[in-house]
């Protein structure tokens, strides 16, 4: 596989895996990323066992520096989406 892995590519291994069509795994795909996207935005968090964890994580409101003019402004505080990988994807990384 290239160094960068798109939702293209992903879609193709999903198809050779479950001998589907590329149309049928595209759906698949799209139907996974919706489900995870939707839990997480509701505050919930996706566990994929072996995988990790999507989660909502918040950030408390701070002080930054506009980039511009390098004056103090205010970062409000907000949720951000995170993901925590699971032991067997770290495994699978550190074998590397």
């Amino acid at each position: 596989m290239p160094s960068v892995v798109t939702k293209s590519d992903l879609v193709h291994a999903a198809a050779r895996a479950g001998n589907l069509s590329k149309t049928a795994a595209g759906e698949a795909v799209n139907a996974v990323f919706d489900a995870i996207v939707t839990s997480v935005a509701k505050g919930n968090r996706v566990t994929v066992v072996g995988f990790g964890t999507f989660l909502p994580r918040k950030r408390k409101a701070r002080a930054g520096r506009s980039p511009a003019n390098g004056k103090e402004i205010r970062i409000n505080a907000k949720t951000v989406p995170a993901f925590a990988a699971g032991q067997g994807f770290k495994d699978a990384v550190g074998d590397r």
